[in-house]
C-alpha cells in the first residue's frame, strides 16, 4: 500500500531593513519554532539568529517580573568544535552574558509593572558570518518575536552599534571596521525614545557623544517600523488577559497620608545610609502599627507597596523641591574622597578608593603573554593582554546570602570598568595585565569606583597609563506634568532605585573612555541628556583631582619584587634551538635563573618574540646572553677571544668567551707556525687568547680557526707543499671519505 504524504508548506513573512552600503536585515517568521509564542530568523549575510519567546499564561507568586533572556552562540555555526573535554555547549562565556544583559535591559521596563508570569526570551546564533557581528541584531530579534506574540508589552524596539571611521558613522560595523573606529556604542531604543547606551571610545567629547546616539537612534526607527509592518502581516495577535495586581485606592491614599511627611522630614535631615534605612523602617513599623493584625494578614502586601510609593514620592519631591538629596548634599555635590595607594605589600600594584559610603579596593597583576585572557566564541576568537574582573560579595551592603559564582551583574561592571580603562594601556606595554576589584562597601556605583581605583593601581604597579581615567555614576528625577527635572551627580543606591536614570561615564581629562545608560522614563529629551553630560564632565574632572592628588604619574618601575620583564626578537630559525630537544634547554634555563621564559612565533614575520620574566635583573640578563650565544654566529675574517675547554690529541678545543655555549676544534696544525707535537707544549686548559676564524674548511666541511694566522711567521719560515705534492693519493679519496679522517695504509 502506497503511503499517503501530506506535506504543508509552511507559510513564511518576511521584512527587509537596508543597512545602505549593499548590506540588508531581514526578519522572517512562519517557518521555524511555532510552537513558541513567537519566533523570528534574523539574518545579514550568512549570520543568521534564532530568537523565540515563551510567557507562561499564569501569574507567578512574586512582586517582580521573572524575565529571563538568554543568548548562546552554536559553534556548529561557525564550523567548530566545542574546546574542553566535552564536547557540547556548557555555561555560557562572558561574552553571551554581556549580550544578555543588553537585551534584558531595554525588554524589561516595557512590561507591565503588575505583570509578574515567567518569561523567556531565547536568542541563539545559527550560522555566523566574519563581517557581521551577532550581539548588535539581537535585541531586534528579541523584540521582533515579541510583536508577534500575544505578551502585554508596550512597543516595538531595536538595538544598533554606531561606529566613526574617518569621521563618518556607520550602523553595525563589522570586526574589521571597529578597530579602525574610535567609537564603538550599543544604542537600545523604541521609536520615540532612548532607553539604553553602552560602549567605549577614544576621548570623545560630550557633543560626539550625543551625535552617535541621535545617529542611531535614526536607524532604531527603521527597524522598529519593519517589526510593525511584520507583525501587521503576520496578523498581530491580541494582547492576552492577565490577573492583575489588586489595588485598593482608599488604603493607598490612608498609607500615603501617613508615610510623606515622617519620610520627607527623614529624608532631609540628610543622614547616612543604614541610619536612614533605620528611620524608614520605624516609619513603615508605626504605619502598620495602625492596622490589625486580621487587616495585616488580608492586605499587608498592599500597605508594604504603598508604602514604598509613598517613600520614593517624598525622596523625589525633597529634590525637586528643595534641591536636596538624602544624604543632604546638592544636586552637583560629590561624596567625600579619600584614596590609597601600595596598601598591600605583596601585589605588583594595589589602592584603596573610597567615595562616600562605597569602596574599591583593586590590585594589578603582571605576567606574560601566557596569562593572557583566551576568548574562544564561535562568533570571535582571541586574547585579552589587558582584563578586569569585579568582584561584589555580600558584606559589601550589609547582606549575608550564598554565594552561587559569579553574577551576570558583576560580569557586566567588570567589563565597563574594562573598557573604561584599556584604551590608556600603552601599545608597547609588555606584559599581560590583570586588575582585580574587590568592592568591600557599596552605595551607589562601586563600578565607577572601580575604575578610579583600577587607575590608580596600574600607576602604582609602574604600567605606563598614557592618561589617569576617572568615572561618576549620574541621575536623574523628573516630573512629566511639570517639565521639572534635576540632574543628579554621584547617585547613591536608593537614587538609582528611586531616580529616571542611571547614567555611568568614565573618561580622561580630554574624553570620554566609556559610558553605561538606563532610562526608566519616555521622552528623554537631548537637551537633558547633554545637561547631564557635561555635569558629569565637572564631576569627573574633580574625581580625577583626587585620584592624581594621591599618584600624579605612573612609578617609573614595577615594584622591587615584582617581575621585570624583557621581550627579544629573534629570528625564527633559532626558536628551536632556544627551546631545545623536548624543551630541554628552555626548561633547564627558567631553572638555572629563577624566570619564566615563552616563546611566540609571530605569524607575519615568522620570527621568535620572547619573554623573559623575572624579578632578578641578573636572572634576565643571564637569559639574554644565553640566548645570545645560541644565535651567535661568527664572521669569516674576523677575530674572536676564545678559550681553552678541553685538550685533545689532535687539537684543543676552545670557547668563545663572547658566547659562551659556543665551540669549535682549534687543530693542532693551527697552534703555531713550528711543527706542535703535543697540543700542551703550546696552550692549557683555562688559556686565553685570540683566534682567527675563515669558515667552512673547504676539505674537511668544518669550521676552522687558526691561533697561528695571528702570529708572525718564523724568520727563514718554508710553506709545505700541499699534500698532492708530496706524493699523497691524487684521487682526491680523502675529500671524498671525509677529510682528515685517519686511514689504513694502502697494501701492495
Amino acid at each position: 500500500m502506497k503511503a499517503r504524504h501530506n506535506f504543508m508548506i509552511p507559510k513564511t513573512f518576511k521584512e527587509v531593513i537596508d543597512l545602505g552600503d549593499g548590506r540588508e536585515i531581514s526578519i522572517e517568521t512562519g517557518k521555524l519554532a511555532k510552537q513558541a509564542h513567537g519566533s523570528v530568523v534574523v539574518q545579514s549575510g550568512k549570520c543568521m539568529l534564532l530568537c523565540t519567546v515563551v510567557s507562561n499564561y499564569k501569574q507567578s507568586d512574586v512582586d517582580f517580573l521573572p524575565l529571563t533572556v538568554d543568548y548562546r552562540e552554536k559553534f556548529a555555526a561557525a564550523g567548530r568544535y566545542p574546546g574542553g573535554f566535552f564536547k557540547r555547549e556548557a555555561r555560557p562565556s562572558d561574552g553571551e552574558v554581556l549580550t544578555m544583559r543588553l537585551v534584558d535591559r531595554v525588554l524589561r521596563p516595557l512590561f507591565p509593572k503588575d505583570y509578574h508570569a515567567e518569561t523567556q526570551v531565547m536568542i541563539q546564533l545559527m550560522s555566523h558570518d566574519e563581517d557581521v557581528m551577532p550581539d548588535a541584531m539581537a535585541g531586534l530579534a528579541a523584540s521582533a518575536a515579541i510583536q508577534l506574540s500575544d505578551f502585554p508589552f508596550e512597543c516595538a524596539i531595536s538595538e544598533a552599534r554606531v561606529g566613526r571611521v574617518n569621521g563618518e558613522f556607520i550602523i553595525n560595523p563589522t570586526r574589521e571596521q571597529l578597530k579602525e573606529s574610535d567609537i564603538d556604542m550599543m544604542i537600545g531604543a523604541s521609536a520615540d525614545s532612548v532607553m539604553m547606551v553602552e560602549g567605549e571610545m577614544e576621548e570623545i567629547s560630550e557633543e560626539e557623544m550625543t551625535e552617535a546616539i541621535k545617529f542611531a537612534h535614526e536607524a532604531i526607527k527603521v527597524q522598529c517600523a519593519a517589526q510593525i509592518r511584520l507583525a501587521e502581516a503576520f496578523g498581530k495577535k491580541e494582547v492576552r488577559e492577565y490577573e492583575p495586581e489588586r489595588e485598593d485606592e482608599d488604603l493607598a491614599k490612608k498609607v500615603h497620608d501617613l508615610t510623606y511627611d515622617k519620610v520627607y522630614a527623614v529624608a532631609k535631615a540628610g543622614s547616612a545610609k543604614h541610619e536612614r534605612s533605620a528611620a524608614f523602617d520605624a516609619i513603615k513599623e508605626e504605619v502598620k502599627a495602625t492596622f490589625s493584625e486580621e487587616e495585616l494578614e488580608d492586605f499587608g502586601d498592599l500597605v508594604s507597596k504603598y508604602f514604598y510609593k509613598a517613600e520614593k514620592a517624598a525622596v523625589r519631591d525633597l529634590t525637586l523641591n528643595d534641591g536636596l538629596r538624602l544624604d543632604g548634599r546638592k544636586t552637583d555635590e560629590i561624596r567625600p574622597i579619600w584614596c590609597e595607594i601600595d596598601y598591600l605589600p605583596s601585589v605588583h600594584g594595589s589602592s584603596i578608593f573610597t567615595r562616600g559610603e562605597t569602596q574599591a579596593l583593586a590590585t594589578v597583576t603582571l605576567g606574560t603573554s601566557r596569562e593572557a585572557n583566551k576568548i574562544d566564541m564561535p562568533s570571535y576568537e582571541g586574547e585579552e593582554t589587558f582584563y578586569l574582573h569585579y568582584n561584589f560579595p555580600p558584606f559589601s551592603t550589609g547582606e549575608a546570602r550564598p554565594i552561587r559564582g559569579t553574577s551576570r551583574r558583576e560580569v557586566g561592571h567588570g567589563n565597563l570598568a574594562q573598557r573604561a580603562l584599556k584604551g590608556m594601556i600603552p601599545e608597547d606595554c609588555p606584559y599581560t595585565v590583570r586588575v582585580v576589584s574587590e568592592v568591600l562597601e557599596s552605595n551607589g556605583s562601586s563600578s565607577m569606583a572601580t575604575v578610579c581605583s583600577g587607575t590608580m593601581a596600574l600607576m602604582d604597579a609602574g604600567v605606563q597609563l598614557k592618561k589617569p581615567v576617572s568615572g561618576i555614576a549620574m541621575g536623574l528625577i523628573s516630573d512629566a506634568d511639570s517639565g521639572n527635572y534635576a540632574v543628579l551627580s554621584d547617585i547613591l543606591g536608593d537614587e538609582d532605585h528611586l531616580g529616571d536614570m542611571d547614567f555611568k561615564v568614565t573618561g580622561t581629562a580630554d574624553g570620554i573612555t566609556a559610558c553605561q545608560m538606563d532610562i526608566k522614563v519616555k521622552g528623554l529629551s537631548y537637551e537633558i541628556l547633554v545637561k547631564a553630560l557635561m555635569q558629569a564632565k565637572e564631576g569627573r574632572l574633580h574625581i580625577l583631582e583626587k585620584l592624581t592628588d594621591t599618584i600624579s604619574a605612573p612609578n617609573a618601575e614595577v615594584k622591587s619584587y615584582a617581575p621585570k620583564i624583557v621581550t627579544k626578537i629573534i629570528p625564527g630559525e633559532y626558536i628551536g634551538a632556544v627551546i631545545g630537544s623536548g624543551g630541554k634547554v628552555i626548561q633547564e634555563l627558567q631553572k638555572e635563573t629563577n624566570t619564566t621564559i615563552v616563546i611566540n612565533e609571530d605569524p607575519d614575520t615568522e620570527e621568535g618574540i620572547v619573554e623573559i620574566l623575572g624579578t632578578g635583573q641578573e636572572g634576565i640578563d643571564a637569559v639574554i646572553a644565553k640566548i645570545e650565544a645560541l644565535m651567535f654566529k661568527p664572521e669569516v675574517g674576523s677575530v674572536y677571544e676564545v678559550k681553552v675547554i678541553k685538550m685533545l690529541d689532535f687539537g684543543a678545543v676552545v670557547e668563545y668567551v663572547d658566547a659562551p655555549g659556543n665551540e669549535v676544534l682549534l687543530h693542532v696544525s693551527e697552534l703555531a707556525w713550528e711543527r706542535t707535537e703535543n697540543v700542551s707544549d703550546v696552550v692549557n686548559m683555562g688559556d686565553v687568547f685570540d683566534v682567527k676564524y675563515f669558515g667552512l674548511d673547504p676539505r674537511t666541511r668544518k669550521e676552522k680557526v687558526s691561533r697561528k694566522a695571528l702570529l708572525p711567521k718564523p724568520e727563514g719560515y718554508v710553506e709545505r707543499p700541499p699534500r698532492n705534492d708530496r706524493g699523497g693519493d691524487r684521487r682526491g679519496g680523502d675529500r671524498r671519505r671525509g677529510g682528515d679522517r685517519d686511514r689504513k695504509p694502502r697494501r701492495d
